[in-house]
């Protein structure tokens, strides 16, 4: 067995991860700077609360064969001040993510291109008023996004469309442990579904010329299954092993377990602390501390129930 598992409360690290640590405890490892990156906790109102997960693939080297939110690091084209935008300005925005009005812009514009390129599902919109109620419609420019023939920025500026920053909820914030190889700080969102759009795993394009239509192309996305899937549900598929949960994923979802609407979801103004599990060393032990799920914000500390820990599995070196 190569990936963490929950002990108890304790999550259990593979041997390449401890050994890190313990490079890193003794001085002989400076830890690897944090790249930024943004996910998109997508939504949508059925009987319950569903949210969307995505099956990444088991080639990749980072969390392979791990259900996980839209999402993906920020690229140096999501600053651009052109590319249009509505709703809170970049600066309210950082506000409530206490970080500048540049990075900011970064972070909603990667969060929308991301959960674009991984699902279909583009929150963006022709003005303030409106939004993209036709995702399948958009399916050659997300093609072309993928296989980079085309940026985002074109994209939604060939389309007459903006960002909608008002459609993103400031949810929370993980960085990856000191120990880790590779690290992320990740700035979660919350968002519903938007009504007439459809989230999917990019359909194979299909080359038509004057021989008629050929077989389809292979797809370009990191993912190989995207389902929805009430949060309490998802736990109870990771408990049982039928699906692995990084930890912020898990952890999330206990928190979304919590709520009986996506209305009540999105109401919610969270306060953006940076949580960051941390790899303990005890003796010949080394395991993974998870900060607890945040309550709501309104609920009363002495009516907030016990906190239960979500279940986890790790692939090494991959982000918690």
């Amino acid at each position: 067995m190569n990936e963490p598992r929950m002990a108890g409360t304790r999550v259990t690290v593979p041997a390449p991860l401890a050994q890190r640590a313990r490079e890193l405890a003794a001085g002989r490892l400076t830890p690897a700077v944090p790249t930024d990156a943004a996910t998109v906790i997508l939504l949508r109102q059925r009987s319950a609360v569903e949210a969307y997960l995505l099956r990444r693939v088991r080639a990749l080297d980072f969390a392979p064969g791990a259900c996980v939110f839209p999402g993906g690091s920020v690229d140096a084209e999501d600053a651009d001040p052109d590319i249009g935008w509505a709703g809170p300005s970049p600066a309210d925005v950082a506000d409530r993510l206490s970080t500048s009005p540049e990075r900011a812009r970064a972070l909603v514009c990667a969060a929308v291109r991301e959960t674009f390129e991984e699902s279909g599902v583009l929150l963006a919109g022709p003005s303030l008023a409106t939004l993209v109620d036709d995702s399948a419609a958009l399916a050659r420019d997300r093609h072309a996004l993928l296989t980079g023939t085309t940026s985002f920025g074109e994209l939604l500026g060939r389309r007459g469309l903006m960002l909608r920053a008002d459609l993103l909820v400031p949810w929370t914030r993980w960085l990856t442990p000191e120990a880790s190889h590779r690290r992320f700080d990740t700035w979660f969102f919350a968002a519903a579904l938007p009504p007439g759009q459809t989230a999917a795993l990019e359909a194979p394009a299909e080359r038509q010329d004057e021989d008629g239509p050929h077989p389809a192309e292979p797809g370009h996305g990191e993912s190989d299954q995207g389902t929805w899937l009430r949060p309490a549900g998802a736990l109870e598929s990771a408990r049982t092993g039928q699906i692995t949960l990084l930890p912020p994923t898990a952890v999330t979802l206990g928190e979304l377990a919590t709520y009986d609407s996506v209305a009540v979801v999105l109401a919610q103004h969270r306060t953006m602390t940076m949580r960051m599990p941390r790899v303990m060393i005890e003796g010949d032990g080394v395991w993974l501390a998870l900060p607890p799920p945040e309550p709501p914000p309104d609920q009363p500390p002495e009516s907030r129930p016990p906190v239960s820990r979500p279940p986890v599995s790790q692939p090494p070196e991959s982000q918690p």
